[in-house]
C-alpha cells in the first residue's frame, strides 16, 4: 500500500498463491464491483463472512445509527496480507469471538463487501511485524514479556502512517469481507495491554476502493479485570492506563460482550459513511 492521499487505498501488491492468502490490496479493489475474486491459482473466493451462522441475536441492544467515531490507525498498521477470520496462530490468550457489522449511518443498511481488518496486541503487549517497537525499543527478548512489568519506552504515537515491518510476524492480524447483512466474524484473543493505552483492538473499513472508517473498540473494565487476572496476562503487572484516562476511549467503542464456554463473544455495530459528507 503506498501512502496516497487520505481514505484512498492503492495497492501495488500482487495475488498471492491459494485461497487463503489473497493480497489484500486486490481484495479491496474486487469488493468495489464483484461477489468474488480470483487467486493466482485460478480457484475463486466468495467474497463473504466466514460464517452464515445467524448472529442476529447479539446485536440486540447493540444497533445505532450514530456515525462511528474515528481514530488514527496508530503506529502499527500495515497490510498484512492475511484474509482469514482466525488471527489467533500460537498466540496464548482468553479465546475472543468477534461479530461485527457494518452499516451505512445514513440508511441503516447493512454494507455488503465491504473489506473489515482489524489487528491488536498479544497478552504481553507485543504487535506482529513490531516486536522490537512495541516492546520499547528491543530491549526484551522478542516474543517474550518479562514478567512483572510493563514495557518499557515512551507510549506509542498515533499518526496515519504505515508501518514497515520489522519482523516475519504475522499474529493477531487479519481481514474479512462482510457477508449482505454486513456481518464479518473473528476468532482472536483478549489483547493485553503496554503503557498509555487502555485495552483494545484496532478496525478499518474499506468499502469499494475507500478506507471509510478507522476505529477502536474496547472492553468494560470490569472483564479487563477479571481477564487480566488470568494466565498468560497475570505474569505482568503495573497497568497505567484504563478506559477513564485513556486518550481515545469513548463509550461508544464498547463492545457488547457476553461469557461463552471458551471465553467470550463480542459485538457491535460500526456506523460508516461511505460518501464521506460527516451524516
Amino acid at each position: 500500500m503506498g501512502n496516497d492521499h487520505e481514505g484512498q487505498r492503492v495497492s501495488r501488491r500482487r495475488l498471492l498463491a491459494g485461497v487463503s492468502s489473497v493480497g489484500l490490496g486486490a481484495l479491496v479493489t474486487a469488493c468495489a464491483g464483484r461477489s468474488a475474486v480470483t487467486t493466482s491459482t485460478g480457484e475463486t473466493v466468495a467474497l463473504q463472512a466466514v460464517t452464515d451462522a445467524d448472529l442476529t441475536a447479539l446485536f440486540t441492544g447493540a444497533r445505532t445509527c450514530t456515525l462511528t467515531a474515528s481514530t488514527t490507525q496508530g503506529p502499527y498498521y500495515f497490510d498484512a496480507d492475511k484474509i482469514r477470520s482466525d488471527i489467533r496462530e500460537d498466540k496464548p490468550g482468553t479465546k475472543l469471538r468477534l461479530a461485527l457489522q457494518v452499516q451505512d449511518s445514513e440508511t441503516c443498511r447493512p454494507i455488503p463487501h465491504a473489506v473489515v481488518e482489524i489487528w491488536h496486541c498479544d497478552a504481553g503487549g507485543l504487535y506482529s511485524g513490531a516486536e522490537a517497537a512495541s516492546s520499547g525499543g528491543g530491549t526484551r527478548p522478542t516474543g517474550t514479556p518479562p514478567t512483572g512489568t510493563p514495557p518499557t519506552g515512551t507510549p506509542p504515537g498515533g499518526g496515519d502512517a504505515d508501518l514497515v515491518p520489522t519482523d516475519d510476524k504475522r499474529y493477531l492480524r487479519g481481514a474479512q469481507v462482510t457477508n449482505q447483512r454486513g456481518i464479518v466474524e473473528f476468532t482472536t484473543i483478549w489483547p493485553g495491554w503496554y503503557r498509555g493505552r487502555t485495552v483494545h483492538v484496532h478496525v478499518m473499513v474499506h468499502v469499494g476502493t475507500e478506507k471509510t472508517l478507522t476505529t477502536q473498540l474496547m472492553f468494560d473494565e470490569a472483564l479487563n479485570a477479571q481477564v487480566l487476572a488470568t494466565q498468560p496476562y497475570a505474569q505482568r503487572t503495573g497497568r497505567d492506563t484504563f478506559n477513564d484516562d485513556d486518550s481515545i476511549y469513548e463509550p461508544s467503542m464498547l463492545l457488547k460482550v457476553t461469557r461463552a464456554r471458551d471465553g467470550y463473544v463480542g459485538c457491535i455495530v460500526l456506523n460508516a459513511d461511505p460518501d464521506h459528507d460527516g451524516a
